[in-house]
């Protein structure tokens, strides 16, 4: 990192935001008049300067180039604040979601944002990231309709053997069930079963899965889904947390999709159980996803492969 700008180069214009680590402003910047987002990160003396998340987001976003991922223009680091220069976005996806009610998007704008997404997670596990916390709060809209992923302060790199991770990861409402039974070995299967649920957000304008916590949100699954067992998903004993959780879990037989769901039409909902498989080796990729008829007719789009 190196202080390549002044700071004083931005203006800021209004905050648009707040996190864990900082304060994000809508800007400008005074040379290019280009409106810009600033992620101001405080850099506490005591603690051991700049937080891990930052660091992670820095290297990865730098070596991240695509349509749908959101841009790091710059990085500005002095002695009491670490200041992320991003383009920016109008919106986000959960703002959006919010301003049309709950009734959900139309079917055309589902297929649109979806295929955005899965391109953006494709293009992540092809350079070997894990994004690990796919919400509609980190995916930003524009006002030509581009959807771009952002927020990669829990993304990792990851290798083959794969790698023990944290379950502490995605927001409950889009975590997979295999990290809510604790799994550490994971892999792109997570952020697929964040895009599902994402996708289904669109369509119903209702959060899925809305769990209060671990127990309640593996109720909710399975509940729609039906429970699994050790036939349906080999090896579901073995993970750290089964056993705490077999027990107080009904046998939910599952309900039709198609019922919750009734405006996605026959390749969404086939594409939608793709995603949302519990068990996490039957999951669908972000490539054959890419390629399932759902996306026939925006696939060669010029719009949307730029």
């Amino acid at each position: 990192m190196e202080n390549s700008r002044a700071a004083d180069r931005y203006t800021r214009i209004e905050k648009i935001g707040e996190g864990t680590y900082g304060v994000v402003y809508k800007a400008q910047d005074e040379e290019s008049k280009e409106i810009v987002a600033l992620k101001k990160i405080r850099l506490e003396v005591e603690d051991e300067g700049i937080p891990s998340t930052a660091i992670r987001e820095i290297a990865l976003l730098k070596q991240l180039h695509h349509a749908n991922i959101v841009k790091l223009i710059d990085v500005i680091h002095t002695e009491k604040r670490l200041t992320l220069v991003f383009e920016y976005l109008d919106q986000d996806l959960k703002k959006f979601l919010d301003a049309h009610g709950d009734s959900g998007l139309s079917p055309e704008r589902v297929l649109c944002f979806t295929y955005q997404l899965v391109k953006g997670i494709h293009y992540c596990h092809t350079q070997r990231v894990l994004h690990r916390d796919l919400k509609p709060q980190n995916l930003l809209i524009n006002h030509e309709q581009q959807l771009k992923l952002a927020d990669f302060g829990l993304a990792r790199a990851f290798g083959i053997p794969v790698r023990n991770y944290t379950h502490e990861v995605v927001t409950l409402w889009y975590r997979s069930p295999d990290v809510l039974l604790g799994s550490r070995q994971y892999g792109t299967a997570v952020d697929i079963w964040s895009v599902g649920c994402i996708f289904a957000e669109m369509a119903t304008g209702s959060p899925l899965f809305p769990g209060q916590n671990d127990s309640d949100q593996l109720c909710k699954i399975f509940e729609l889904l039906g429970t699994p067992d050790a036939t349906s998903w080999p090896g579901i004993a073995d993970l750290p947390d089964y056993h705490k959780y077999a027990t107080r879990i009904p046998r939910f037989s599952g309900k039709r999709l198609e019922m919750i769901i009734p405006n996605l039409g026959p390749e969404g909902l086939d594409l939608l159980v793709r995603m949302l498989q519990v068990d996490p080796e039957q999951r669908i990729s972000a490539e054959d996803a890419l390629a399932h008829a759902y996306f026939d007719e925006i696939r060669d789009n010029p719009r949307f492969n730029s």
